[in-house]
């Protein structure tokens, strides 16, 4: 049986310019990449980023956007990789639209800046008591439990993400958030980190349907060059259309990491490349139990990075 290698883009954790900004200056491929950016955006990435301060703020997220692209570059160039299928969950979505064709990268940069800046408009007048929280090692019958006093008492929750067994991402009111931590813990689960603003809630059709109208209709999506798995279901894509529905999917519906695990299985993928600065897919149960793992990343940090709260 013929084996396959897919390449897979990771979602954006916190991009703090003191952990990524020395290599954004001296990595070649990140410099090549850098380059583009600033003249799809008519302006320095590297100083906007330096200057601003929120780990998901717009020129946060083009860096991060900018170190995928260039460690895919690194892997294809050093390692010889050669995908046969691509995937990217949550925010890993734009780096896959660039790398299999379906967009230009300068369109992908500038579609993440004008997304970004949608999302805080978005967030800084509506759901801004809401967050995302993730968490781990949380028995299913623990985790019932909890949500059913939520049921009970009227509080609102929608599912954001299924990681892995027992790694949810939870979207509920800032105000729920010290109790589920506790509750969590009193489980025998762990807390992992807390999202500003929220994301992948079913709740934010709203903002789905702004991208739709104001940002989306400037950008004209190719058929990709690589099959696309989706990370909502792991269905496989290989059109335009479908390439533009799943980018506007990532709005309001969870990530199912173990789906999209699925459907890499039964395309006969026995490899994946993570490429991009990644401290959470590479590490999953459900990625390393089932494929060999090359991961094309940051330089190793001197210390372990500090969790958002």
């Amino acid at each position: 049986m013929t084996t396959k290698t897919a390449i897979v883009f990771p979602g954006m954790g916190p991009s703090r310019f003191a952990e990524v900004g020395k290599f954004l200056l001296l990595d070649p491929y990140a410099r090549a990449r850098l380059a583009e950016a600033d003249e799809a955006l008519g302006t320095s990435v590297f100083d906007n980023f330096r200057e601003q301060t929120d780990d998901y703020s717009e020129f946060s997220q083009v860096a991060f956007l900018v170190n995928s692209m260039a460690m895919a570059d690194r892997a294809e160039q050093t390692l010889g990789i050669v995908p046969d299928i691509c995937t990217g969950p949550s925010f890993g979505q734009k780096a896959a639209a660039a790398y299999t064709g379906s967009l230009p990268f300068a369109d992908v940069v500038r579609l993440t800046a004008e997304l970004a800046r949608l999302e805080e408009d978005f967030f800084g007048k509506e759901y801004t008591d809401v967050v995302t929280h993730s968490f781990v090692r949380t028995p299913e019958e623990r985790l019932a439990a909890i949500l059913a006093d939520f049921d009970e008492r009227g509080e609102w929750y929608e599912f954001s993400g299924h990681l892995d067994d027992g790694f949810t991402m939870l979207s509920l009111r800032e105000r729920e958030l010290d109790g589920l931590k506790e509750r969590i813990s009193k489980a025998g689960g762990y807390s992992m980190y807390t999202m500003r603003p929220p994301v992948h809630a079913p709740a934010f059709s709203s903002l789905r349907r702004r991208a739709e109208e104001e940002v989306f209709p400037r950008y004209e999506f190719n058929d990709p060059k690589l099959p696309v798995v989706t990370d909502q279901d792991g269905t496989v894509v290989n059109s335009a259309g479908e390439m533009r529905t799943m980018m506007l999917d990532t709005f309001d519906r969870p990530v199912d990491w173990p789906a999209v695990v699925d459907t890499l299985k039964r395309e006969d993928v026995s490899r994946v490349c993570v490429t991009g600065p990644d401290n959470l897919f590479h590490r999953l149960d459900r990625t390393k139990d089932n494929f060999e793992v090359v991961t094309v990343g940051l330089p190793k940090r001197s210390r372990p990075p500090r969790r958002s709260s």
